[in-house]
């Protein structure tokens, strides 16, 4: 403004007029030519324009939607609860019909009054007013016109309160009115402040730093929210991070440095990845769920459930989740991939670590999406697995027998990890390592060299004690009933040319092990594909038996550790269903998809769905699979209704002459119905109904969480 100012009124001295202008208010002399040298005042500058914020981030945006989930399995991202249900609530017709007659009646009489058919509001007003009000001559008559006017509108105000209370108005406005109201009154974008719970603190604004005085933290991570150069995956990892570091003294500074340094790069997993290439389903990070489906408007349905998103997260995987569904239903597609998707996600936000086994070719997401694929019988593939999956030859012998010993029975799991352990154990005091596939296979076998170049070499360790040992194993080869011809059988299945290279115990591949289950580390298994069903199989057991193991015996249980498996047909044992109830404990939990419970062991089958809190029946399920998961959903208390119509025989002659014509020309008797209402206990979800009222694409899942909290089945839409 000084500027202005200034250039107005150049050459002139200031708080002077220009030579010739005419008082205030007068009309401007017309301007004279400039002279040369003069300079032009220029016009005053328009006013700047009011600066606006800036657009949320759709960061801001995710960060502010409000997260409420009232029942196991709501997806609780801009999840409104639904207001538990009235009995007293009124049918909309009832409530809006009643209303309008009660407005309809209280006009009529309001304008029977106000017309004068009745002095009504005269005689009131005579009562309580003096006569000298009321006479012509003298008498105060506008007194007595606002008194009968008073009396007029308290009569009117106590006619709209009577037909409001007989109409139900109050509850017409609160459930029609009200809500059209906020619909216009609230802005339409949700990523700006006022878009933020009144009383909590802003997400965007890193409370949690503020609160502990690291404001220069604060502000570096809310200037990366804004600009957008921070996903969902980076706040959810320096999230965690920060609360690890408030635990360790010694990580504050490291912290401190990260972020100063990186941003909303700090603290990034070790693969550097800070997203996946491509997201199949919708994930809140802060809850940790993936959205899977809608629940169905559906009265079997629990009523918070019904138009609800229906969502999984660590705290009902943890309990366990078995899908059984035919090919072709939508297991991989919509329930295993988006699991594993957020888990993979949990596990780059430094939450959980993930092994995924399935078919190669499977939809199980991009290769890109994980930090080590093992694609065995694969040459091309980059990572081995390691076949003991420990050090300790106890452990090793046990998960081994587990793995080897058919589900079917064929052989006992414990003989097997005593034959096992009498071999593993001598060869790696004598060798330092365990034996490679082929030299078990030979030494289960009973093969004479093989058993003396491994005691030459004990004895030349000088560890006796392994020496009995191994002949215990040597007396009781070739005896009958010996387990260990059957176990050189199915090592045999992997001596083969198609997995040349792979359960190397030498050092020169890259094998993974489930010790790493310590770490946010994201594996993915690829089995055979074709001509290796049996070692498929095989392979699945060992996974579950190494992973069983392994989660157990963490000692850091801070990270959420899961097992998905595709298809885990024949690969149930009653090892395996044991090892599922010690899960919970451990953070872990598995994910297990069937094409049907028969390739489950018939006496397994009910004791896998008793072990797992979440089940899954996906639509096309046959009614011998639909019986077993309507035995673990049990019964429940309906209301039915029965009708009973009888011929009607009441009256007299007239109307027996018109009922008689009436069955003349309508070919139906007369009858009066008797409805009976009791309450009955039946099957929440019966085989027949799992088996052919289930539509595509559409499935029945029951959830328990791991603090104890469960829903009943839900018929969901996975498309939804």
């Amino acid at each position: 403004m000084e500027a202005m100012d200034y250039e107005g009124t150049h050459g002139y001295g200031h708080g002077q007029g220009r030579p010739g202008d005419g008082p205030p208010g007068a009309p401007a002399p017309p301007s004279a030519p400039p002279r040369p040298g003069t300079p032009v005042p220029r016009p005053a500058a328009p006013p700047p324009m009011p600066v606006k914020a800036p657009p949320a981030s759709a960061l801001e945006i995710w960060l502010r939607t409000p997260r409420a989930a009232d029942a196991p399995g709501i997806y609780g991202f801009g999840h409104t609860p639904r207001p538990k249900p009235d009995p007293r609530r009124l049918p909309a017709r009832r409530l809006l019909g009643g209303a309008l007659l009660s407005l309809l009646v209280g006009l009529l009489v309001w304008s029977v009054f106000r017309d004068g058919y009745f002095d009504f509001w005269i005689w009131p007003a005579i009562w309580v007013t003096p006569d000298h009000w009321r006479s012509g001559a003298g008498g105060d008559t506008n007194a007595f016109n606002i008194v009968t006017r008073i009396w007029a509108w308290l009569c009117t105000l106590a006619l709209a309160w009577i037909c409001a209370r007989i109409g139900n108005w109050g509850q017409v406005w609160r459930r029609f009115v009200t809500p059209a109201l906020s619909r216009l009154v609230d802005e339409p974008d949700k990523g700006s402040a006022a878009a933020v719970q009144a009383g909590l603190p802003d997400p965007v604004e890193w409370p949690e730093l503020r609160a502990a005085q690291r404001h220069a933290l604060a502000d570096r991570l809310t200037t990366e929210v804004r600009t957008g150069r921070m996903n969902d995956v980076d706040y959810t990892r320096i999230s965690r991070a920060w609360r690890a570091a408030l635990s360790d003294p010694g990580g504050l500074d490291a912290f401190t440095d990260g972020v100063l340094r990186d941003g909303g790069a700090a603290c990034g997993h070790p693969s550097g990845a800070r997203d996946l290439p491509h997201r199949a389903a919708p994930h809140d990070l802060l809850a940790r769920q993936v959205r899977i489906g809608r629940g169905v408007e559906d009265d079997r349905n629990p009523y918070q459930h019904r138009g609800s998103g229906i969502a999984l997260d660590p705290t009902l995987l943890g309990t366990g989740l078995v899908v059984v569904g035919p090919s072709g239903s939508g297991k991989t597609r919509q329930v295993v991939r988006p699991v594993a998707e957020s888990l993979c996600l949990q596990a780059l936000a430094g939450q959980a670590a993930v092994v995924v086994v399935g078919v190669a070719g499977a939809d199980l997401g991009p290769a890109d999406a994980y930090d080590v694929v093992i694609g065995l019988a694969d040459p091309a593939s980059r990572y081995d697995l390691d076949l003991y999956g420990t050090d300790d030859p106890d452990a090793a012998a046990a998960t081994l027998a587990e793995a080897l010993v058919d589900a079917q029975g064929s052989g006992d799991v414990r003989r097997a990890a005593t034959a096992l352990g009498q071999i593993l154990g001598p060869f790696a005091a004598a060798r330092g390592r365990f034996p490679a596939v082929s030299e078990l296979r030979e030494l289960l076998d009973g093969t004479p060299h093989a058993f003396a170049a491994l005691r030459q070499e004990l004895d030349a360790a000088g560890a006796p004690g392994m020496v009995r040992e191994l002949n215990a194993r040597e007396r009781q080869t070739g005896q009958r009933g010996d387990i260990g011809p059957v176990l050189a059988d199915r090592v045999a299945l992997f001596d083969r040319p198609a997995f040349a290279g792979f359960f190397d115990v030498t050092g020169r591949t890259r094998p993974f092990s489930m010790r790493a289950l310590e770490h946010p580390v994201r594996v993915r298994v690829d089995l055979p594909r074709h001509g290796h069903a049996e070692a498929a199989r095989i392979l699945v057991r060992l996974v579950l038996a190494q992973f069983t193991a392994a989660a157990v015996a963490r000692r850091d249980r801070s990270l959420f550790a899961c097992l998905v498996v595709d298809d885990a047909g024949h690969a149930v044992t009653p090892e395996s269903v044991r090892g599922f109830a010690r899960l919970r404990s451990a953070n872990a939990g598995v994910l297990m998809a069937l094409r049907t419970l028969d390739d489950v062991p018939e006496d397994l089958r009910t004791a896998l769905l008793g072990a797992m809190g979440c089940r899954m029946a996906m639509s096309g399920v046959t009614t011998w699979d639909g019986k077993r998961f309507a035995e673990a959903w049990g019964t429940t208390w309906v209301e039915t209704r029965d009708i009973t119509r009888t011929p009607d025989q009441s009256g007299g002659l007239p109307r027996r002459l018109s009922r008689g014509v009436r069955k003349l020309f309508t070919g139906e008797a007369v009858t009066t119905e008797s409805v009976t209402v009791r309450e009955v206990e039946r099957e929440r979800w019966s085989a027949s109904d799992l088996a052919h009222s289930v539509p595509t694409g559409h499935a029945v899942l029951s959830l328990t969480a791991t603090a104890g909290e469960h829903a009943p089945p839900i018929l969901l839409d996975l498309r939804g």
